[in-house]
């Protein structure tokens, strides 16, 4: 199955460090951010999940919900919570999906239909592709996908910068520029006629061109 931005995020029930969830139910009315590792007590993923803890006050703040996956047990994810709280100075106290028969990796196309049915016997290798990360609107809608290899540590500030991005456009129909960050100029949508965006911002907008039109980031 091969997802595509805008499609609806598959639904699916599965155990977790906090109890079993059905995936639309748990992310309610919030975005989300599911993030996968292809197995527990792997190093870069180790410092992921740390970092992740670190920062989930961050995505708190944005009503964003976070869930990390990995195709290995519950059991084993609690352990290695042991593990990173001892090597990153912070326990990730947001749930973990265990994937043991892999059939949420299989619905999000991180592994294909042959991979089997169980997670055992198969090292971090055969699980490479399972390192992705999906941002989730509250309209249960695929907003963002990032796939990223085993030995790369994937960059979480980004991801907020991108929700950040995306609140903003949903809330006040502007675009970002390239390497926008909060509080910066942003662009008026080209579906925003002029007469409409001088009722918009009445205190002007400087034109690049008629399809480049720069404004001051308005305010919540």
């Amino acid at each position: 199955m091969t997802l595509q931005l805008g499609d609806t995020a598959p639904d699916f029930e599965a155990e977790t460090t906090e109890g079993r969830i059905r995936f639309h139910d748990w992310i309610g009315d919030s975005w989300a951010v599911m993030f996968s590792h292809p197995k527990d007590f792997t190093p870069v993923c180790t410092t992921e999940l740390g970092y992740m803890a670190r920062i989930k006050p961050e995505f708190d703040r944005r009503g964003v919900k976070i869930i990390g996956l990995s195709v290995d047990p519950v059991e084993a994810h609690q352990k290695w919570k042991a593990d990173i709280a001892e090597t990153q100075g912070a326990e990730p106290t947001y749930p973990m999906i265990g994937d043991t028969d892999l059939a949420v990796s299989k619905l999000y196309g991180m592994l294909p239909a042959g991979a089997g049915e169980t997670s055992e016997g198969r090292t971090a290798m055969d699980n490479q592709t399972v390192r992705n990360v999906f941002v989730i609107g509250p309209d249960k809608k695929i907003k963002l996908i990032l796939v990223y290899p085993m030995t790369t540590g994937r960059n979480f500030d980004e991801v907020l910068r991108v929700i950040d991005s995306m609140q903003l456009t949903a809330k006040h129909r502007v675009a970002t520029p390239v390497n926008w960050m909060q509080g910066e100029d942003v662009i008026i949508v080209p579906s925003v006629s002029d007469d409409e965006a001088k009722t918009i911002y009445p205190d002007g907008w400087q034109t690049l061109k008629p399809y480049l039109r720069i404004v001051r980031q308005p305010k919540d």
